[in-house]
């Protein structure tokens, strides 16, 4: 009985020891079996989400060298009666953006040199709301009440409301939100008085702790004016500064110099890019300006990780195919360096050659089938292999993104 024992033990060992070297030689076989893929493309156009950006009431909008549009938005367009939301002009916006296969970028105000306040008028009529009307750039200007509660309330519901319905929507691409003029976070004239003409810093971190929990896909970005610590609590609250937020500068070309803007992209670190968006705007007033912006566009964009950039006054002085050039140098570009499959599956590594990661998920597609694993924050310079189940002798590889509008598609580069 104890030798029959042995003799089955023995012969199931044997089994064992047989299947395991097959299936060892099965799986050198299979991991070897990679193929070299032949592959050559080229990125032709600018890339969704990156780029030059004109505004959405421009004329010129309509061009393929521009893949964002920018609109400044109103509350009061919105919200007429309490808790009563029209997103109409809002839809308006969006529509007419994707119409041109381009994406939006949003900013709210409720504030603007020249202009009443955006604050809804069933606030403006409340018993202890107190408007305020000053002198701002030499001009008779409505500021909020922001010792308001009921603005205050207004201001987070609306928020609320705008990411649970916009925050997965292609047709967004950035919000950018703010305090003070245009949303910029600053008042030129008369000083900003916190809790007065200028959310108290209370408010604005409950503001931001609230925002910061509301867009779970939609980058949102602030002012680098919000880095004077009179104004915000980020000097005093530094841990705001782990809050993901990009930072956007509508007088870009002043930080490429020692000064106040370029303060203000350090305080809130230059390696913000890599993982929220940094943008802005360049004004174009004279041809020297242009010339200065044109000479170094390259070397600054890459500097400060920049994923777009307002320049609705550059086609004054440069062509439309120098735009599209500069357009170019803004966000990712995704170059693919080994591309290899077997029968049942690929392998394809991808490096970021651009300045600035993406800031969606977009999948390495072979055959229809996508990665696992997202490009989303794949850095300036680094590399990112991908496995998909999927190959053959005769593959498809695409790139494919569910945050774009028709008309979009990334591209990228390969030469194998």
């Amino acid at each position: 009985m104890i030798k029959s024992y042995f003799k089955i033990a023995g012969f199931i060992v044997g089994i064992l020891i047989f299947t395991g070297i097959g299936l060892t030689q099965i799986e050198h076989t299979v991991e070897n079996d990679y193929q070299d893929i032949h592959l050559k493309s080229k990125i032709t156009g600018v890339q969704p989400m990156t780029g030059i950006v004109l505004w959405e009431e421009l004329k010129n909008k309509d061009t393929d060298a521009i893949q964002l549009e920018y609109s400044y938005m109103r509350y009061n367009d919105v919200v007429k009666e309490k808790g009563v939301y029209d997103w109409s002009v809002v839809e308006q916006e969006l529509n007419s953006t994707a119409s041109r296969a381009h994406q939006a970028i949003l900013r709210f105000w409720d504030t603007y040199p020249g202009r009443e306040s955006t604050v809804p008028d069933y606030i403006k009529a409340l018993p202890d709301y107190h408007g305020i009307v000053a002198l701002s750039e030499k001009r008779e200007t409505g500021f909020p009440d922001w010792s308001n509660p009921e603005y205050q309330r207004f201001f987070l519901e609306f928020y609320q409301k705008f990411a649970e319905k916009y925050d997965k929507d292609p047709r967004l691409a950035f919000l950018e939100v703010g305090f003070g003029l245009w949303s910029e976070y600053h008042i030129y004239d008369p000083k900003e008085i916190p809790g007065t003409n200028f959310p108290s810093l209370d408010f604005q971190t409950t503001f931001f702790h609230h925002i910061d929990t509301l867009f779970q896909e939609t980058p949102w970005l602030i002012s680098e004016d919000a880095h004077v610590g009179s104004r915000t609590p980020f000097a005093s609250q530094p841990e705001l500064l782990n809050i993901d937020f990009g930072i956007f500068d509508d007088s870009f070309h002043l930080a490429w110099k020692p000064g106040y803007n370029y303060e203000g992209w350090e305080f809130f670190g230059l390696k913000r890019y890599e993982r929220s968006p940094t943008g802005g705007e360049i004004l174009f007033p004279r041809k020297e300006r242009s010339d200065f912006v044109d000479s170094h566009w390259a070397h600054e964009s890459r500097k400060f990780g920049i994923t777009f950039m307002i320049c609705e006054q550059w086609l004054r002085w440069i062509s439309i195919d120098r735009l599209r050039e500069h357009s170019m140098a803004c966000g990712y570009k995704f170059q693919v360096t080994e591309f290899t499959t077997n029968k049942y599956s690929a392998k394809v590594t991808v490096k970021n050659t651009g300045v600035a990661p993406i800031y969606y998920d977009a999948f390495i597609t072979v055959n229809g089938v996508r990665s696992e694993e997202s490009l989303k924050f794949l850095q300036p310079g680094e590399s990112r292999q991908f496995h998909v189940q999927s190959g053959g002798e005769n593959p498809k590889l695409t790139i494919e993104c569910d945050r774009l509008v028709p008309g979009q598609k990334i591209e990228y580069n390969a030469d194998l």
